[in-house]
């Protein structure tokens, strides 16, 4: 019985798998990586600048003063 439980107990693997992933660090050059920071920089749509829309400047009004008196004296009877 007392074999059969060590079989069975679970045995921590940290070390070795620290040890594993440690020695196996590879560091990519950084001329690469700042190329590929810089091709995923900005993609996302919050990234984005907003479009700029040209306001249109109003151009006045198509009416001139002689148009509103005449309306005035049409619509209100003010002579």
């Amino acid at each position: 019985a007392p074999e059969e439980y060590h079989k069975k107990k679970p045995v921590n693997h940290l070390r070795e798998n620290l040890q594993y992933m440690l020695k196996g660090r590879l560091v990519a050059d950084k001329a690469i990586t700042e190329k590929v920071l810089a091709q995923n920089r900005g993609r996302k749509s919050k990234d984005q600048p907003p479009e700029k829309t040209e306001k249109k400047k109003p151009t006045g009004t198509v009416f001139t003063e002689e148009d509103f008196r005449k309306f005035e004296r049409e619509y209100f009877g003010i002579p």
